[in-house]
């Protein structure tokens, strides 16, 4: 007998809006996710607070990370979650800079994988504290660069990442 969800893939997306009421940007965009085809979320971690990276003449990100299941390729999520960032109005008007939505294909599976559109697991994410402590407490034993999330968190303890209540 085979399980009908063995061909489930584990993905981990980075969830982070500073404009235009970034918390409900968020959290919409988290129901979204689980709406995404032949896809379903599995949970998320808290909201978090967290100064911009980049340019600092823009407010402070809401942050999540989200866990999913997929039945989707990665190229197949990234085009669903860039679709999603659509439908929240984003625009790309400079690098870093503030936006409704944005989300970041952070791990799928363990792949280790590289294209012009897309690496995985997502390149800076191991110096990111608004993506390591939501990750951390989302999933804390999930290994990047040796060593597991949680570990990896610590380091960014105390560094403007402020969780939200509620």
């Amino acid at each position: 007998m085979t399980d009908a969800r063995s061909d489930l893939v584990a993905a981990y997306v980075g969830l982070g809006s500073n404009l235009d009421r970034p918390r409900e940007h968020v959290s919409r965009a988290l129901n979204e996710l689980d709406a995404l085809p032949l896809t379903h979320l599995a949970g998320h971690s808290s909201l978090y607070a967290s100064a911009p990276v980049g340019p600092q003449d823009q407010p402070d990100f809401i942050n999540a990370v989200a866990r999913v299941f997929t039945r989707l390729s990665p190229l197949a999520l990234l085009d669903q979650l860039q679709a999603l960032e659509q439908r929240h109005r984003r625009i790309r008007q400079r690098h870093w800079g503030p936006r409704t939505l944005d989300l970041d294909l952070l791990l799928y599976a363990n792949l280790e994988w590289h294209t012009p559109r897309l690496t995985l697991p997502h390149p800076a994410m191991c110096e990111r504290g608004f993506v390591l402590v939501p990750l951390a407490e989302l999933a804390p034993d999930v290994t990047l660069a040796g060593q597991t999330s949680a570990t990896l968190a610590k380091h960014h303890d105390g560094a403007g990442l402020h969780r939200l209540l509620p």
